[in-house]
């Protein structure tokens, strides 16, 4: 298992293509690292991880925004959850 070195960085926007609409997510590079292993791991690209998450978000009776989302859904992943 590879340890991460913990840098403080500002948020980094991305473009991401979900649903075939493109939107742009920003998040802190620690984040970003954290969903492209989520990914690889689920052996999906990073897009359908995103709109997996939006998908999921969105059945949800006060969604959050999708930044907000995919913080909570990396770490409840990272919980264990």
């Amino acid at each position: 298992m590879r340890v991460e070195t913990l840098t403080y960085s500002p948020p980094v926007k991305r473009s991401i293509l979900i649903a075939g609409h493109s939107t742009s997510i920003s998040l802190e590079p620690l984040f970003w690292r954290a969903l492209e292993i989520a990914a690889r791991d689920s052996g999906r690209p990073v897009n359908a991880l995103v709109a997996e998450i939006d998908e999921a978000r969105m059945q949800s009776p006060n969604p959050p925004n999708l930044t907000s989302a995919l913080r909570q859904w990396l770490f409840g992943r990272a919980l264990g959850g």
